[in-house]
């Protein structure tokens, strides 16, 4: 595995959560962000805390950029599972978050996990890009994928809530990073006028803002660690599951145990982040804003 592109991995998972740390700080001083309210986002961009995290977000992305330019999507984008970590200290120190015993426990187990993934998984083979009619199929799967999902985004906790509209952002960030494969790797090849041209840096772009949007409707729950860990576990996931299915991205399988424990150790590090999600914090709100925001 690349060290390089593991060092700007685990830098991106950190300014990522910074970010969603930020965005929550800005949010809480709200009554809730709201779709039915899009005035809502725009009372946001007046807060500097807000513009804050916005900066964060792009060197994260410019980070996990230089990323996946130097590795393959299903190795790269398991470690932003680190986020939900680097969230933990984050969300205490700037919006009192409580940390728990089973929050501490599900980082451990994170770590542990991509300790693990990190030291014998192995890109054994990939394309740069695949036929458009692959690109169409998953993302058809991927639309129905977050409808379901927002039938459910009204109904629980704020921890579920924040868990399900969390979940939604990660799933189109995960077709954003995946589509951000071939934009970086046409950019070296063609140029700036090649990717500007093409249509996986417009779809690549309206998948990132849309997930933007709804994590944005997850902060403003005001549970931090459930949507933090939703977006990391989401993001992945669908990441890896893209990288076997379109780009054709495989572990080394020589010899055969490598690939086993490879995988093993990011199925441990999601099982961490899912513990951190559901450590059963109480609906009572960190901040001051204390209303329940109407998400979409």
């Amino acid at each position: 595995m690349n060290d390089v592109a593991v060092l700007l991995a685990l830098l991106a998972s950190f300014f990522f959560a910074l970010a969603a740390t930020l965005w929550q700080k800005a949010s809480l001083s709200l009554d809730g962000v709201s779709i039915r309210h899009p005035r809502s986002f725009l009372l946001l961009l007046g807060q500097w805390v807000w513009l804050a995290g916005l900066a964060a977000q792009i060197i994260g992305v410019a980070l996990q950029a230089a990323a996946l330019d130097r590795g393959r999507v299903s190795i790269i984008q398991p470690l932003l599972v680190t986020a939900v970590i680097w969230a933990i200290p984050l969300g205490y120190y700037l919006t009192g978050q409580e940390i728990t015993r089973r929050v501490v426990t599900g980082a451990i187990v994170i770590v542990a996990g991509l300790a693990v993934f990190s030291s014998f998984a192995d890109p054994a083979a990939g394309v740069n890009d695949a036929p458009l009619s692959d690109w169409i199929s998953a993302m058809v799967v991927i639309v129905f994928i977050c409808a379901g999902l927002l039938l459910f985004a009204n109904r629980g906790s704020l921890s579920a809530r924040a868990a399900t509209l969390g979940t939604v952002a990660g799933v189109l960030y995960g077709l954003a990073a995946t589509l951000m494969k071939p934009v970086v790797e046409n950019l070296h090849a063609e140029g700036v006028e090649a990717v500007l041209s093409n249509w996986e840096l417009w779809v690549m772009a309206a998948a990132g803002l849309i997930g933007f949007m709804f994590q944005q409707l997850s902060l403003g729950t005001g549970k931090l660690v459930a949507s933090v860990a939703a977006v990391s576990v989401a993001n992945p996931v669908v990441s890896v599951i893209l990288g076997a299915l379109v780009l054709q991205e495989t572990l080394d399988k020589s010899p055969p145990w490598h690939a086993v424990l490879g995988i093993g150790g990011l199925a441990l590090a999601l099982f961490g982040a899912v513990v951190v999600s559901s450590s059963g914090e109480t609906d009572t709100e960190p901040g001051p804003a204390a209303a329940e925001p109407a998400p979409a």
